[in-house]
């Protein structure tokens, strides 16, 4: 069972992970939450998951392959989009999918130990629509808006396997996205 404190506290750390990631350098993300996911237009999304012994924790990053995002992109990684092939638009999404369950990751490493997380899976969003069959014990839907930038959807899922409760402000937090890890 979660807590609504360890509710908060993921809702929390992801938040904080997608303003770090998803945002280019001098653009401020804006996170709201809208009540269901009927209405994100997206076609695809990315899929990662940060798991421990306690909890399975799932983040669905929803995008569509269109102008727009690859713009977004191309921006948030300093290139020009011409320069972009297919498979490095495709990188560029699932690597900032990385960094922001890479920060989760790290942040929940503060609260529980041994966690570890997943390579990202790009798959349709219709998949989605099956998220009911995962009995998770709570689901969170974000929509994460920049300036110039498209509006994205993200989901979180979270199954835990004991009770839980932790909590976390965003004081502690502050504003550090970590130190480089070399293994």
């Amino acid at each position: 069972m979660l807590s609504q404190s360890a509710k908060d506290g993921f809702e929390l750390l992801l938040t904080q992970s997608l303003k770090s990631s998803l945002a280019p350098s001098g653009v401020e993300a804006q996170i709201s939450t809208p009540p269901d996911m009927s209405d994100f237009p997206e076609k695809q999304m990315v899929v990662l998951t940060v798991s421990s012994y306690l909890f399975r924790l799932m983040v669905m990053f929803y995008f569509t392959p269109n102008a727009a995002t690859r713009n977004h992109f191309a921006r948030l990684n300093n290139i020009d989009e011409a320069e972009m092939s297919e498979q490095s638009f495709m990188d560029a999404i699932a690597e900032s999918g990385n960094l922001c369950c890479g920060i989760l990751n790290r942040d929940l490493g503060n609260f529980f130990p041994h966690i570890g997380m997943s390579t990202p899976n790009v798959i349709d969003k219709n998949c989605a629509a099956y998220l009911q069959k995962l009995n998770c014990q709570h689901v969170r839907h974000f929509a994460v808006d920049m300036d110039g930038s498209p509006r994205f959807h993200v989901s979180l899922c979270v199954s835990a396997y004991a009770d839980i409760d932790f909590s976390v402000s965003a004081e502690e937090l502050g504003s550090d996205t970590g130190e480089l890890e070399l293994f």
